[in-house]
């Protein structure tokens, strides 16, 4: 057991002493801990089937996992020559990461990881995606979608802080947008931009709503709700926050676009 370990032992067990954390919770937290320490020995059973059934590989969600299991899962992907990727990553998890694997990007705005096999990494990517933002404050969520695009080995054009408040900063990029094959739209607030998208282009538009808002927004509610009552008929949505699935979704429209009859 390392110092750290030992501190972290000793603060629960004063804990316990004092009252202020129960037998029962301080058991769990020793168990997680335990885990963690001996996560190298788990023989993580990864579905390394599914690039050949769904067209791409399977994705690590981050958050309350092990650093050692996101890295003995990169490993097992690296050693079939499949992308990496692992989402909502903190930064703690993303050290211990990159001193196992050095040679993974580390994106602390989307939280996410990303290797890409030698095949990928040195070919083009391709284009026909973007993703864009209602506010620079969206920009993690939208972050999170662009990687996910980059791990599916495209190239997204990014458009940051493009909200309904200042319509004509949407109208500048209107030329970009006319290629696109299909859109992510991040926004928070009221959700409107993916409507406002949605009646300018001729492709798929994905509507992410995120938590971005003061106190009637309720957490996002208030954006997904107004995305899926969206009228433009090419708008879908996702739940609150999903970069990942905006940006897969998007990446799995473009992939179509691109295949052979």
């Amino acid at each position: 057991m390392s110092k750290s370990d030992s501190l972290n032992m000793s603060t629960l067990l004063e804990a316990v002493a004092s009252g202020s954390l129960d037998v029962t919770s301080a058991l769990q937290q020793i168990e997680v801990a335990d885990y963690t320490i001996n996560s190298s020995v788990i023989d993580l059973d990864l579905d390394i089937d599914r690039q050949k059934r769904c067209g791409f590989p399977e994705a690590i969600y981050g958050a309350g996992k092990p650093a050692e299991v996101i890295v003995e899962a990169f490993r097992k992907l690296i050693s079939v020559g499949q992308n990496c990727l692992a989402t909502r990553v903190n930064e703690a998890q993303a050290e211990v990461v990159l001193e196992n694997l050095p040679e993974v990007n580390w994106n602390p705005t989307a939280r996410t990881l990303r290797w890409m096999a030698e095949e990928n990494s040195t070919e083009q990517a391709k284009t026909g995606t973007f993703v864009v933002t209602a506010g620079t404050t969206d920009r993690p969520v939208a972050e999170e979608a662009a990687e996910t695009l980059r791990w599916m080995n495209f190239e997204p054009g990014v458009i940051y802080d493009a909200g309904v408040a200042g319509p004509h900063r949407l109208l500048k990029s209107l030329p970009r947008l006319e290629s696109a094959k299909a859109i992510v739209v991040v926004a928070g607030m009221e959700g409107a931009l993916p409507s406002v998208v949605g009646g300018w282009v001729a492709c798929p538009v994905i509507a992410v709503p995120t938590s971005v808002g003061y106190g009637a927004n309720f957490g996002g509610l208030s954006a997904l709700l107004g995305m899926l009552n969206s009228c433009a008929a090419n708008v879908c949505t996702v739940n609150i926050d999903g970069g990942f699935k905006g940006g897969y979704l998007a990446g799995l429209i473009a992939a179509q676009s691109d295949s052979p009859e």
